[in-house]
């Protein structure tokens, strides 16, 4: 079987464990290459702890970087722009959100050709849920793609009926988060009808579960709970129900009524690449 160089590329550390940490872990087990690459270090993004307020930045790259290794990462980077807040009021004309995104293409290309990526990760139009660093992500990605011609782009997403469903069974989780409320999901992510890739990583959820625990500074943080923080005391079936599957729309991928659950599909049925 013929190995892949995988580019995961992700807004502010903890992103990449909740939408690609088992793609990542399954990714590595069968002997392919993942680098993991994020646009900011989440300096903005809120901590219950004091001390680790005063340099943020840092502590959340420390973070990645055990994530990371958990997961099985060959590399991290980090592309050195600032985080831009969920309201785009944080940072400055460094942060991710107000760059020139040919400018952010650029420096994200340099690495899809210094590691000659197959694939890259990137999220769908809507970012996820709206943040303005992941819309960027979105536009900067495909851009990279196209410079450093990347033949397979995969935009991370949740089956939105899916998450629906569930959101609706975890409010009787007390403290939710208000991104699980039912009503702000309803335009996120993907519509199902757009999905080409649902990737079982059931035998994952474990590295997929300590990743997420390596962000220690934000399990706790603010006035309401840290998502990392629901996530992580979700009683097992749930947690299993939420995190088993992981969801891609590949670009130029006509959706099938059978979903792929090989992010390398595409790369191994190519004449060009033998299987």
């Amino acid at each position: 079987m013929r190995t892949f160089t995988l580019v995961v590329f992700h807004a502010h550390p903890d992103d990449e464990v909740a939408l690609t940490g088992g793609t990542i872990a399954a990714a590595v087990a069968a002997g392919h290459r993942v680098v993991l690459v994020v646009a900011t270090r989440g300096e903005y993004g809120l901590t219950g702890d004091a001390g680790a307020a005063c340099d943020l930045g840092s502590r959340r790259w420390d973070e990645l970087r055990d994530a990371a290794s958990i997961l099985g990462c060959h590399r991290v980077e980090w592309l050195g722009y600032a985080d831009s807040g969920l309201d785009r009021a944080a940072g400055d004309g460094d942060s991710f959100a107000a760059v020139d995104p040919e400018l952010a293409a650029t420096r994200l290309a340099c690495v899809l050709r210094e590691e000659c990526a197959d694939a890259l990760t990137v999220y769908d139009r809507a970012g996820g849920y709206g943040h303005p660093d992941h819309e960027q992500v979105h536009v900067v990605g495909h851009r990279a793609a196209l410079k450093a011609a990347t033949p397979v782009v995969l935009e991370a997403t949740i089956d939105r009926r899916l998450l629906l469903r569930l959101a609706r069974a975890a409010r009787l989780v007390p403290g939710l988060p208000p991104e699980f409320r039912p009503a702000r999901l309803r335009s996120a992510y993907a519509d199902p009808r757009a999905i080409t890739h649902e990737v079982d990583v059931g035998a994952f959820l474990d590295q997929k579960r300590a990743a997420m625990a390596a962000h220690v500074s934000q399990v706790t943080g603010g006035a309401t709970a840290r998502s990392l923080e629901t996530f992580l005391r979700l009683p097992p079936p749930l947690f299993r129900a939420l995190f088993r599957r992981e969801w891609f729309t590949e670009r130029g991928r006509r959706p099938g009524s059978t979903r792929v659950d090989d992010v390398f599909a595409t790369l191994r049925s190519s004449r060009s690449v033998p299987a």
